[in-house]
């Protein structure tokens, strides 16, 4: 029976992008591969200049190409005004984008209502540590999905637009790295979409877009910058992120389940070609390596959705739609007054920390020591850590994995050591007899050499 009231579309879709965007303010904690980046920002706005070197690192960097120095400086900014508060705000920005982003893709794709809001809810919950866990990668977290919004809608529709994408990766080159991935996107279209009816359109843009990759305050040192980060020791290594998907970690597993049926929908939808080899090129890398994992959802994600059939706008009264939406307003305004969690060593476990070691460099694992760094202390070795010798790299990454071969960083001149309660570096170091306990608090645990 009509109540009366005036009909509106309000979609499942948009709701579920406003229930991610408002979660993100209630559980995003920092993580490492974040507070370096403010560190480094500050030691720019201090000198203005690019570094060539990691000043805050004992172990020598000379040579460093600094290529996304513009994300380090915007680290530094929100830091600078906001503390930790400024990094948790530029997380819930960046996952409020990717939502946004994505809810409007799978609605420009005729994308059924419900499919599309289930998959969008999907493609977060199977990637909660990218969405969730402040980390360098954020910036790509934004600007991956705009890349991917584009491209599709010039699959549909080719136009002058096609060469957004080079001052998109240009300015995705000074924030993070990740802008390899949306070059390789970016060349899939082309190569396999685009050059068929315009082989030298698709020539001049795919050119255009390779020197995007080097427009940064390094040139073509920026070339050096991503050939070490790919030939690090966390990759060669396959540390942490950068190690294969593995069937005995329940993040792992969760990505799995969710992902495999995202992957048989879309193929199932029948893609446009260029989108099939993007996802199959997606499936081997995030099997390589689990942070592509992100990348391979939110590329799936409409296609997936695409296979339940076309949209369908359900029909609600204006009060329920206004009703739906204030619940992640409410979400929101909650997650945004609470404290940021800390992560790793409290503030007194670090300045004690500082107060030991005299100046001398500490070692400490990536969480603590960009925080040491944060503070105007030396670490011994840390992030970014493609900055130093692979050696000191492979015996840093060894270390942290409580390898008895990494018990070799310890003959070097340390005297105050930082390091997590329960990790596998603070098991060997309470069996070390050349090590005592200073002080704990409940995350970290401090280390002393008894010389």
């Amino acid at each position: 029976m009509d109540d009366g009231e005036p009909h509106s579309a309000a979609p499942l879709t948009w709701l579920a992008a406003a229930f991610v965007a408002a979660s993100s303010t209630a559980i995003v904690q920092i993580g490492s591969d974040a507070r370096w980046l403010a560190a480094i920002g500050a030691l720019i706005a201090r000198a203005r200049a690019i570094p060539d070197a990691v000043a805050y690192a004992a172990v020598p960097s000379n040579g460093w190409h600094d290529a996304p120095a513009l994300g380090q400086l915007t680290f530094h900014g929100l830091e600078s005004l906001f503390g930790d508060k400024g990094l948790v705000l530029a997380q819930i920005a960046a996952v409020t984008a990717a939502a946004a982003v994505l809810a409007l893709d799978l609605r420009r794709a005729g994308a059924r209502d419900g499919a599309a809001a289930a998959v969008l809810l999907a493609t977060v919950v199977a990637a909660p540590a990218t969405f969730f866990v402040v980390r360098a990668e954020l910036f790509s977290l934004a600007l991956f999905p705009v890349l991917v919004l584009l491209l599709r809608s010039e699959s549909r529709f080719p136009s002058w637009r096609i060469w957004l994408a080079v001052p998109l990766l240009a300015l995705w080159a000074n924030l993070h790295g990740g802008v390899l991935l949306g070059f390789g996107v970016l060349g899939g279209y082309l190569v396999f979409r685009r050059a068929r009816s315009a082989p030298r359109e698709s020539a001049c843009v795919l050119a255009a877009a390779a020197l995007a990759l080097l427009a940064t305050p390094v040139l073509l040192g920026t070339a050096s910058y991503y050939v070490d980060v790919l030939r690090g020791g966390a990759v060669s290594e396959r540390y942490g992120l950068w190690g294969p998907l593995s069937l005995h970690a329940p993040l792992d597993l969760l990505f799995i389940a969710i992902a495999l049926p995202l992957v048989v929908l879309a193929l199932r939808s029948r893609p446009a070609m260029w989108e099939r080899v993007l996802i199959v090129a997606l499936v081997v890398m995030s099997v390589e390596a689990r942070r592509n994992g992100i990348w391979l959802l939110l590329f799936a994600a409409t296609p997936a959705a695409r296979s339940f059939g076309a949209w369908r706008a359900p029909l609600v009264s204006g009060r329920l739609a206004i009703a739906c939406f204030a619940a992640p307003l409410l979400i929101a305004v909650v997650g945004l007054s609470r404290p940021v969690a800390p992560g790793g060593a409290g503030a007194p476990l670090l300045e004690r920390a500082l107060s030991a070691a005299h100046g001398s460099p500490i070692l400490a694992d990536p969480l603590d020591a960009e925080q040491v760094a944060l503070r105007g202390g030396r670490i011994w070795i840390g992030n970014p850590i493609e900055a130093f010798p692979r050696a000191h790299q492979r015996l840093y990454v060894d270390w942290l994995r409580g390898r008895r071969r990494g018990d070799a960083i310890l003959h070097a001149p340390i005297s105050i050591v930082l390091v997590q309660r329960g990790s596998e570096p603070q098991k060997r170091l309470a069996r070390r007899p050349g090590f005592r306990e200073v002080a704990r608090d409940e995350r970290a645990v401090l280390y002393a050499a008894r010389t």
